[in-house]
């Protein structure tokens, strides 16, 4: 049973997160090498503004900032579910290597696919779960072992190898590429959130409709998987039925988001840590929080990068870098 002061805290909480994405889409939506004034902005959310302000705000800004906004809610559910199957705090999409696996299979598919750019759109999300799922079972069989099960820093450790084996493996892939090509992996490879244009949201948008529901059913499931193992089997939990189907949902997710944003790692490590410091260590309660959170940190990350260095800004995934990166070292050290 959920306090009942816990709830209302987490519906403050939630409100003021909304309110908090809501002001920075506005100051997002404003600000950039094309300026958009804050008094026209309502004028040109309902038709009334000119060619240029309708092309800047529904052509540039708009899809850019719902994209970054679902791929940064995608990143830090997917945390938030690897740290409650592997008991890691440290797992995210982008440390442990499904982020790379991902941004292979697309790489190798934007590199040789002939597949036409009208099904492109619709084709990297499910080339990118394909790679990252592979890339997510052959780190589990790794870490896993008969007598002990799923080790938590066995994982890390090779999910970490993983992925600097999977970015060596992208450098040899774009070496043979044309120039074009490989000013758009190394864009990825940065960060830099290309998915801008509406087909990418309605790409990524039905496995965000589908997963959040299913893993907010699957919260207390996470709940029990937290525990030890002969607690969890106690209370009839099959560990590693669950564990797969959610290993699946957190590969889907990541997934989804590197599709359009590029390789950006810790939003997933840092979301989950925020949102348990807010309302506590229950799925039902954190889960939510941390997926505005994830959303609103790439949000804010995409918003300053494209406004320090114009007109080509600097990728988001490095601006999240510079925050996470001291954050990661922070709970090596504390754990």
């Amino acid at each position: 049973m959920i306090q009942s002061a816990l709830v209302k805290k987490q519906r403050w909480i939630l409100g003021a997160l909304s309110a908090l994405i809501i002001i920075t889409i506005i100051i997002g939506t404003c600000s950039g090498y094309s300026n958009l004034s804050l008094g026209r902005l309502i004028p040109t959310l309902f038709g009334q503004g000119t060619f240029k302000e309708e092309f800047i705000l529904f052509s540039v800004r708009l899809p850019r900032i719902i994209i970054t906004l679902l791929a940064g809610m995608a990143l830090a559910l997917s945390g938030a579910i690897l740290q409650g199957i592997t008991r890691n705090d440290l797992a995210d999409p982008g440390i442990i290597g499904i982020n790379s696996g991902a941004g292979v299979a697309i790489a190798a598919f934007f590199l040789f696919s002939p597949i036409d750019a009208g099904s492109f759109v619709y084709m990297i999300p499910l080339v990118g779960f394909i790679g990252a799922l592979l890339t997510a079972c052959i780190i589990y069989i790794l870490s896993f072992k008969r007598r002990s099960g799923l080790e938590p820093v066995r994982l890390v450790l090779i999910g970490v190898g993983f992925s600097m084996a999977l970015s060596g493996l992208m450098i040899v892939l774009i070496s043979s590429a044309e120039r074009a090509k490989v000013d758009f992996i190394a864009k990825w490879l940065a960060g830099n959130i290309w998915g801008t244009d509406w087909p990418f949201i309605w790409a990524v948008l039905p496995w965000l409709i589908i997963l959040i529901p299913f893993t907010l059913y699957k919260a207390n499931r996470l709940n029990l998987l937290g525990l030890s193992e002969p607690v969890a089997i106690g209370v009839g939990v099959s560990i590693e039925k669950e564990r797969i189907v959610l290993l699946i949902t957190a590969v889907a997710l990541a997934a989804a988001a590197v599709s359009v944003t590029g390789g950006i790692a810790f939003i997933g490590l840092m979301s989950p840590h925020i949102a348990k410091s807010m309302v506590g260590p229950r799925n039902q309660l954190f889960i939510p929080v941390a997926i505005l959170i994830g959303g609103w940190l790439l949000l804010l990350a995409d918003t300053i990068g494209r406004n320090i260095v114009e007109p080509e800004g600097i990728p988001a995934g490095i601006i999240v870098a510079l925050i996470g990166a001291p954050y990661f070292m922070y709970l090596l050290l504390k754990k």
